[in-house]
C-alpha cells in the first residue's frame, strides 16, 4: 500500500512542476501587437527640415519645428514612441501626428526639435529604435 501511495504523490508532483512551467513559458515570449504599448521597430529616422514649418500635417495641425513630433506610415496619431538613435544612444519620446516617411528604408521622420535631441542634425538620417510608450486614444 506504501508503495503505490508514495507513486501517486510523485506523479501530482511532477504532474505540478509540468503545470507551473508550462505557464510560465507561455507568458515569456509574447510580442506587443501592432500599436500597442511595447511595439518595436528598427530602421532609419529622417527629419523635416525647415521648410516645412507651418504646413498642415496629415493630422490637421500645423508643423511646428520646436515640438517634439514625428510622422509614421502606419501608427495612429497620438500614438507617443520613444526613439533612440543607436550610434549616439540618446533618445526622445515623440508624439505621431503625421504620415510618413516616404523613403524605402526609413521607419520615422522626426521634428527638427527632436532630431536635435537624438543628435542627428549634421547626418540627416541615422539608425533608431522605436518603442510605443502610449497607445493612441481610442476613438
Amino acid at each position: 500500500m506504501r508503495s503505490v501511495l508514495f507513486k501517486s504523490r510523485s506523479f501530482f508532483s511532477t504532474l505540478i512542476v509540468i503545470t507551473l512551467c508550462l505557464s510560465l513559458f507561455s507568458c515569456a515570449g509574447s510580442k506587443a501587437s501592432f500599436g500597442e504599448r511595447g511595439y518595436t521597430e528598427e530602421g532609419k529616422a529622417s527629419y523635416y527640415g525647415r521648410k516645412f514649418q507651418g504646413r498642415k500635417m496629415a493630422n490637421g495641425d500645423p508643423y511646428r519645428r520646436g515640438k517634439l513630433t514625428a510622422a509614421h506610415k502606419k501608427l495612429p496619431f497620438g500614438t507617443k514612441v520613444k526613439v533612440t538613435n543607436t550610434v549616439t544612444n540618446k533618445s526622445v519620446k515623440v508624439k505621431i501626428t503625421d504620415r510618413g516617411p516616404f523613403v524605402r528604408g526609413r521607419i520615422i521622420d522626426l521634428s527638427e526639435a527632436a532630431a536635435k535631441r537624438v543628435g542627428m542634425i549634421d547626418d540627416g538620417v541615422a539608425p533608431v529604435k522605436m518603442k510605443v510608450i502610449r497607445a493612441a486614444a481610442k476613438k
